[in-house]
């Protein structure tokens, strides 16, 4: 779901900026008037988790790859609004430093995976949940759903701005600019992919990280007492985190939409010139989370 620059139109990447301007802005007021000191540093927890459970690629149909993005958590923990400054701050790290997703193209991508994810989902929980109590079997089934379904229409926003692409910009003869599948191959393909992976994969985790918490750490949700004794834990479970990241790069394939340009040549005829003479904004320190230079599938893992 991280769209690179060069397959949007330029109308399109300023677009995203424009829509996700006052939103941001929004979420920083209110972020600095609602977040508590003990949801502060929850709140940057909860972006490096969001970085961390990415990197979990998982085997899609038809030879792609996708993955959890984690934002429903934290939408869980620290509301729609501080998620959403928590995700655009996860994605401007992976873009700027590893060249995941693009620069110009961080608006609508923020749009795609922060915006629309994370105030679905948060709407979902709580039409579910109602007044359950957190980690309870019915707030655990509401996080589920409001999970999934975050990341189902979250994969769907971003199928429609990439079906949309060819009927923005064309050349002369008829070929795309820029991404070249229209509406009938990206939505059923996005769709597909995470209505088999990346949704349950979303669902999973969110689940279980909320279970987990809300028995160890009942004080990070609203109106929980507060428990002491029992942070090594939580630390041990990031850790494993950590550990068992570089299995997540282990997976064959692209994500759909995500592909180099010769693979692109290949798929539909030609090269679309906007993205074949497309220019970095920015070299990234590591791109594709490889050692600049590194060929071999061993050094890419361990970058």
């Amino acid at each position: 779901m991280h769209i690179p620059d060069a397959y949007l139109s330029p109308v399109t990447q300023a677009a995203g900026f424009a829509v996700m301007a006052p939103f941001w802005a929004t979420a920083i007021r209110k972020a600095s008037r609602e977040l508590t000191k003990k949801q502060i540093p929850l709140l940057a927890m909860g972006a490096g988790f969001c970085f961390v459970v990415q990197m979990f690629n998982l085997p899609a149909p038809g030879g792609t790859t996708a993955h959890a993005l984690g934002i429903a958590l934290l939408t869980v923990l620290v509301g729609p609004w501080a998620a959403l400054l928590g995700m655009t701050l996860t994605l401007a790290v992976q873009a700027i430093l590893f060249g995941d997703g693009g620069i110009l193209a961080l608006g609508i991508n923020c749009l795609n995976m922060a915006l629309v994810v994370s105030f679905s989902a948060h709407a979902i929980i709580r039409a579910v949940a109602g007044t359950a109590t957190p980690g309870s079997p019915r707030h655990l089934v509401a996080v589920a759903i409001g999970a999934f379904a975050g990341s189902i229409l979250g994969s769907l926003s971003a199928a429609l701005i990439l079906g949309s692409q060819p009927l923005l910009a064309s050349d002369a003869i008829g070929h795309a600019l820029y991404f070249p599948f229209g509406y009938s191959v990206a939505v059923p393909a996005m769709l597909i992919s995470h209505l088999a992976v990346a949704g349950p994969a979303e669902a999973v985790v969110t689940l279980f990280a909320v279970a987990f918490l809300a028995r160890n750490f009942p004080e990070y949700f609203k109106g929980g007492a507060e428990r002491i004794g029992t942070r090594f834990r939580l630390s041990t479970v990031l850790t494993a985190c950590f550990v068992h990241t570089p299995l997540g790069l282990m997976a064959t394939g692209s994500a759909w939409g995500e592909w180099e340009l010769d693979t692109l040549k290949q798929m539909v005829g030609y090269a679309p010139a906007g993205i074949a003479n497309a220019t970095e904004l920015a070299r990234p320190a590591m791109p594709d989370y490889a050692f600049h230079g590194a060929d071999g599938n061993f050094l890419a893992i361990l970058g």
